[in-house]
């Protein structure tokens, strides 16, 4: 990369094994699906691609296996654009997610970490000197906490931003890294489990008043955001009021990655300036968006093709 990277993701990244399937198994019960796909994924790798193809420039750091599956997850990201010279090489497995999707869209996953077992903070002696040099980093729960903790100290020593989408959980870590976080991204249930509640508003205007209870806490996020999926997305910005974006409604083929589409528009929008609110309208968009085609970084547009789909002023 010629110029210094907006964005710099620290992540996992996985090979999608995806069959569609009539309806999610029960235990216990075997469903006959369509044939094996395999397309490029993980939570890491899905935001950086995403950034990258709306036009940020992004830098991603994590680690692949000396598997077959290492070479092709390397090629989509530099073939989307992505600086990949942080990304290491562990012997064994790459990480590998399994995942059905249903007639409606919806998926189910389990995840298999493998080479993302291994991104610690003593495998990543180079990314101390890109993080200092960025204005926004972001991370998951798909590698260790002990280096999500780690990036979030790296944060608050350099004045970077860091958005934390804590997926998968439960994430165990300090009240001053919860407090760095800015913005902690997550979605429905992620928010539940959280702040210990049965559940996090089946509307908008529910959502709206958990989202004020979690404000007024002593102990909280920066800034948090919370996906709802068709609903659009809340967020709180500081000490401000809670507000909604709406999403626009679509047909989704497949959901798989979508929530990761959200992350890397809102992370490269917040690089580039934008204040959160305006950064999670068009991370709404992009997030829909990428529900209308299979696959996760396969889905995903680039700004043309999402002015195609809604003319309206994203810029």
């Amino acid at each position: 990369m010629t110029t210094p990277p907006e964005v710099l993701v620290i992540g996992s990244v996985n090979a999608d094994l995806v069959v569609r399937v009539p309806h999610h198994p029960r235990p216990g019960e075997t469903v006959l699906g369509a044939d094996l796909v395999v397309h490029p994924g993980g939570k890491g790798a899905n935001q950086a691609v995403a950034a990258a193809r709306l036009g940020a420039r992004v830098a991603f750091a994590g680690r692949v296996g000396s598997d077959a599956y290492g070479p092709m997850l390397l090629d989509s990201l530099r073939g989307a654009g992505v600086d990949t010279a942080l990304v290491g090489v562990s012997d064994g497995a790459s990480g590998v997610a399994m995942i059905t999707v249903d007639d409606a869209g919806e998926n189910a996953i389990a995840v298999s970490p493998g080479a993302n077992a291994t991104v610690l903070p003593a495998a990543m002696a180079q990314v101390e000197a890109v993080l200092a040099t960025v204005p926004v980093v972001v991370t998951q729960l798909e590698i260790p906490d002990e280096a999500v903790d780690w990036l979030l100290r790296l944060g608050r020593a350099h004045g970077t931003r860091v958005v934390v989408n804590p997926s998968p959980g439960p994430w165990r870590t300090s009240d001053d890294n919860v407090a760095a976080c800015d913005p902690l991204v997550v979605n429905r249930i992620e928010a539940a489990e959280i702040l210990g509640m049965p559940s996090f508003g089946g509307t908008p205007d529910e959502a709206l008043a958990a989202l004020r209870t979690w404000r007024d806490r002593p102990l909280r996020p920066k800034s948090v955001v919370v996906t709802l999926g068709g609903d659009g997305a809340v967020l709180f910005d500081g000490d401000g009021e809670p507000v909604h974006v709406p999403a626009a409604k679509v047909a989704p083929v497949d959901t798989t990655g979508a929530g990761d589409a959200f992350t890397g528009a809102l992370a490269w929008r917040l690089a580039r300036g934008d204040g959160l609110a305006d950064a999670v309208r068009l991370a709404v968009r992009v997030g829909a968006a990428a529900t209308t085609r299979a696959g996760a970084q396969s889905s995903y547009p680039t700004l043309a093709e999402l002015a195609e789909r809604a003319p309206e002023n994203i810029l």
